[in-house]
């Protein structure tokens, strides 16, 4: 099949790509630009893919006629003005952006741009891949990075209401290629290097789309507190999660809430004690999560570790994908982690 691509030139648009280019579902990728007029060479913005595709100009007719379905790699706010004749169409999109993942009062207080209109945000499915299939969907929002890694850690306790629901506190941890390509003061190598620095404290966008989901599985659950902090490194998310169990709760039903979450699951893995690293899953669309109870103070910590721009981003939108037109769940995602 043939799939189009908007936005190739960011770090989630330029690995979601390299994934697509070794899917063996399909044939031919075919890159747009979302606001340029004229084709572009893509060797002139990516020169290290070696490959000589061109970026050709926005047109949403033509992305239609001449590709099965399309993935959106922009920025937000962007899906929000192009997404119209898609969906009035039917067109399959998968949405790496936030546009599309929120009520439209919660996204403009938390994104501080206009919403999609309410009837489009309707027919969007968010696709926390894990959870709930998009197959059948014609819209998927992928989700945002921090919001799989911490969904991914706390839903087996939230789902199986084994804490307190206003308990969570989660201090994540993220390398700079979450920021995107935008340059910026707190991105620079001179400032990350050596450093560490926490931003977006009780502002950040994921905050909201964590909240949402869990809700789901738990209506009584209020809020979490969630701290955000720059490593100095390109990849990788840590989510530490912490919350009080209630009473009642033993190591046992923690073990068999993350064990009959996960055991079929193919990308996330789940173990009691061991807490897993960045390495590990870095180049992969795996979700490693280590969690203990403590008999002392009662409380539940989750560690969960994720790349960010695959599991986060390009791997889950082709894990939504393979939902969507019932490929092999793996295909296009037999990654090794990047040693050493």
């Amino acid at each position: 099949m043939n799939v189009g691509l908007v936005g190739v030139t960011g770090y989630g648009g330029s690995v979601l790509y390299e994934l697509l280019l070794r899917h063996p579902n399909v044939d031919k990728v075919n890159l747009y630009g979302h606001s340029q007029k004229v084709a572009q060479a893509l060797e002139e913005v990516l020169p290290q893919l070696r490959r000589r595709d061109s970026i050709l100009p926005y047109d949403s007719a033509d992305i239609m006629k001449n590709n099965d379905m399309v993935f959106f790699a922009t920025s937000a706010g962007v899906t929000t003005k192009l997404a119209q004749p898609f969906i009035e169409n039917d067109f399959p999109v998968i949405d790496l952006a936030g546009d599309f993942r929120l009520k439209a009062d919660v996204y403009e207080k938390w994104y501080k741009k206009p919403a999609p209109q309410s009837d489009y945000l309707a027919k969007a499915h968010y696709g926390l891949a894990d959870f709930t299939s998009s197959k059948g969907s014609k819209y998927v929002a992928n989700p945002g990075c921090y919001a799989t890694a911490t969904i991914l850690a706390l839903a087996p306790l939230v789902k199986n209401h084994l804490i307190d629901p206003s308990s969570i506190v989660v201090d994540a941890k993220s390398g700079t290629s979450g920021a995107g390509k935008k340059l910026s003061q707190s991105t620079h190598f001179s400032q990350t290097n050596e450093n560490l620095q926490l931003y977006k404290v009780n502002q950040h966008q994921h905050i909201p789309e964590i909240v949402q989901e869990l809700q789901k599985w738990d209506k009584d659950l209020p809020y979490i507190q969630f701290t955000t902090t720059l490593l100095p490194l390109t990849r990788g998310i840590m989510a530490s999660c912490y919350a009080k169990a209630k009473s009642d709760v033993t190591e046992e039903k923690v073990q068999e809430a993350f064990s009959q979450t996960y055991s079929d699951d193919t990308f996330v893995n789940a173990t009691e004690g061991i807490f897993p690293n960045l390495k590990q899953v870095i180049g992969t669309n795996f979700c490693d999560i280590g969690y203990q109870l403590n008999p002392v103070t009662h409380q539940i910590v989750i560690v969960s570790v994720i790349d960010n721009l695959l599991k986060g981003a390009a791997g889950q939108a082709i894990q939504n994908f393979n939902q969507m037109f019932e490929f092999q769940p793996d295909a296009g995602l037999d990654l090794i982690p990047v040693l050493p």
